[in-house]
């Protein structure tokens, strides 16, 4: 039997994204850096390192308002992911080397298998609204 399976990882996420409150998400964006920290120095995190800066930047889109074309079931289990990865006590402490990060990638792999389809929908609209900005920038300088 795998030391991290998919259920627990569905366990764990459920667990995390059932906790997450509206103002849970101010303090996440507060901690983006040592999260982002953390999945630099990890191996098994490093992979996600793109798709945890897309999920960051739809949270703090969804806090201001820039964006809710998304149900908070799908904000809850991202930030409920993220804020997962931050705590070094979870289901595999992260001292434990060689398979501290597992659960954490497990957890984030999981969301994102979940999410997949809103978070593309977000880049899509991020894409569009980064287009839309730079073609204002453009007629501006002419």
């Amino acid at each position: 039997m795998a030391l991290f399976s998919e259920k627990k990882a569905r366990q764990q996420l459920d667990a995390e994204a059932s906790q997450v409150h509206r103002q849970d998400l101010e303090t996440l964006l507060d901690r983006q850096r040592a999260i982002e920290d953390k999945v630099k120095g990890s191996g098994k995190l490093q992979r996600f390192g793109t798709d945890i800066k897309l999920m960051f930047s739809m949270i703090r889109d969804y806090w201001y308002g820039n964006y809710r074309s998304v149900p908070w079931k799908t904000i809850a289990a991202v930030a409920g992911a993220l804020l997962y990865v931050l705590n070094p006590l979870d289901f595999i402490p992260d001292m434990i080397l060689a398979v501290g990060f597992l659960d954490d990638a497990g957890v984030v792999a999981l969301c994102l298998k979940l999410v997949e389809s809103d978070l593309h929908r977000y880049a899509a609209w991020k894409d569009q609204q980064d287009e839309s900005r730079d073609q204002a920038s453009t007629d501006v300088t002419r």
